[in-house]
């Protein structure tokens, strides 16, 4: 039983296989990161020109009327004052 354990002890034939994977496994690992950080970069520019578009939308809408002896006149309006953050790139 003894021999045998030493056996096992010293038989170093997977070693460099497991190195080798680690190796890999690390550089993966590594590659997934820098892929991901630039994933999560895009999406925060696609949800920013999001959120640019909706504060472009115009906010007030006005229909006014004139009346006469015969005859009626409608007519409306479209009104937009500059909100707080209404540039199109104000969104860090």
């Amino acid at each position: 039983m003894n021999a045998c354990l030493t056996s096992l002890i010293n038989d170093e034939a997977g070693f460099i296989v497991s190195a080798e994977l680690v190796l890999i496994s690390t550089i993966a690992v590594l590659g997934m990161i820098v892929g991901l950080s630039e994933v999560a970069l895009n999406v925060n520019n696609e949800l920013e020109d999001v959120g640019s578009a909706f504060a472009n939308v115009k906010q007030s809408y006005k229909i006014s009327c004139s009346e006469g002896h015969k005859a009626q006149i409608f007519g409306s309006s479209n009104w937009d004052q500059a909100d707080f953050c209404d540039g199109q790139f104000d969104v860090n």
